[in-house]
């Protein structure tokens, strides 16, 4: 790695800005640090203390229609419950840098599709179902998954086309350490008016070692889900619905008994200066591989939606100036508990110091329901600080 990120350099700097490879470099990266205290956290994850994410790398031409991706990424932590690398030399921590992305992207093949190949990030980042790359914003999963994969793209201005083949790789999360196996999906989304969007996807994974447990096991050789979304924008009013299901088996969309599901309903009103939002979810321990945490404190991607409950949430955005603060109100009802609700209330906001630069803070109480409580869980607080730096 240390060989290949030396040879870069020195290409870069090397060929000058007239040659015929190497053209239109762009550095790019990221820098995001997260200092959180947590009382009384089940997981036991960050509960005081900080953790850092640095993403470097770059972007260039190679030849006519064929740009490269390059980026390392690295992670820490440091504090209670502290499981990053310590040590005084450079070389310690050049250990533990690990490639985020490394891909070529081929434009215009046939004149009209995408092509890319190799280690990539896929997804929408607030998707509750599928997403591989970085998160934001959220000192429980300050992380990142990603793909070996290779991508094939149609785009116009109203319908895409996204066919998915590669290898999971989840170790740059330290949630999902050790996950991989093989995923095929497909992707199609389309605009159905000037307001109107649909989208409809199905993944299947095999051999996916994070379904090991539960209805689905390793025995089944195809393991996934697929789904369907809509989604309605007339000018200031948003509304989006979305269902999604499981399956597993030894055929492909097969279900066992008990397979889970997804219901989930978003609105929102932009009011200019407040935005009102509105979110429900109601899911029958349904298996994914997306980012929804909502929340500071209850919402953990990779247990709220495992679960049987149903999720409300309410609230209002306000924005002034660089400053946007959010105010939210969550109700977890555990379907297995008897409808027990645990309550969350949480106060972030963000400054936006400019386009590269954002500074964030929140604060989180929750009040668990009967359920947690009967095995000794406490009421809970969270408080986080962080600063993200996008270059």
């Amino acid at each position: 790695m240390k060989k290949l990120l030396g040879l870069l350099l020195m290409m870069t700097m090397v060929y000058p800005a007239s040659a015929d490879v190497l053209k239109n470099v762009d550095l790019k990266g990221e820098i995001q640090t997260i200092a959180s205290d947590v009382h009384h956290n089940p997981n036991d994850l960050y509960n005081s203390g900080t953790n850092l994410r640095v993403f470097a790398g770059a972007s260039f031409d190679l030849v006519e229609d064929v740009r490269a991706n390059l980026l390392f990424g690295y992670t820490n932590t440091w504090g209670q419950s502290s499981n990053g690398p310590t040590g005084s030399n450079i070389q310690h921590y050049w250990d533990n840098v690990e490639l985020a992305e490394a891909n070529i992207v081929l434009s215009n093949l046939f004149d009209c599709f995408e092509l890319t190949i190799g280690r990539q990030f896929y997804g929408d980042e607030d998707s509750a179902v599928m997403y591989f790359g970085p998160n934001h914003y959220n000192a429980e999963s300050n992380g990142w998954k990603a793909l070996d994969a290779v991508k094939f793209t149609y785009a116009d201005d109203y319908k895409a086309f996204t066919m998915l083949a590669g290898k999971v790789l989840g170790a740059g999360d330290p949630l999902t350490a050790g996950m991989e196996g093989e995923v095929y999906g497909a992707d199609f989304k389309m605009n159905l008016g000037d307001n109107f969007k649909w989208q409809v996807y199905g993944y299947n994974f095999q051999n996916l070692s994070y379904y090991d447990g539960g209805i689905v096991t390793a025995d089944d050789q195809n393991i996934g889900f697929y789904g369907t979304k809509i989604a309605f924008a007339p000018e200031a009013f948003t509304l989006a619905a979305e269902y999604a299901r499981n399956f597993a088996g030894e055929r492909l969309v097969k279900e066992h008994k008990g397979t889970g599901y997804l219901v989930k309903a978003d609105a929102a009103l932009n009011l200019e200066a407040f935005t009102p939002r509105f979110a429900f979810v109601y899911t029958n321990g349904f298996d994914g591989l997306g980012n929804y945490t909502p929340g500071l404190l209850v919402g953990d991607k990779y247990d709220v939606l495992a679960h049987s409950l149903r999720l409300f949430n309410v609230g209002v955005d306000f924005n002034t100036g660089k400053w946007t603060f959010a105010l939210d109100g969550y109700s977890f009802q555990n379907r297995e508990g008897h409808h027990s609700a645990t309550l969350e209330a949480d106060l972030t906001a963000t400054y936006a110091h400019n386009e590269y630069v954002d500074l964030f803070a929140g604060i989180g109480y929750a009040k668990y329901a009967h359920a947690k409580a009967d095995f000794g869980q406490k009421d809970n607080t969270k408080g986080q600080l962080g600063i993200l730096v996008k270059f």
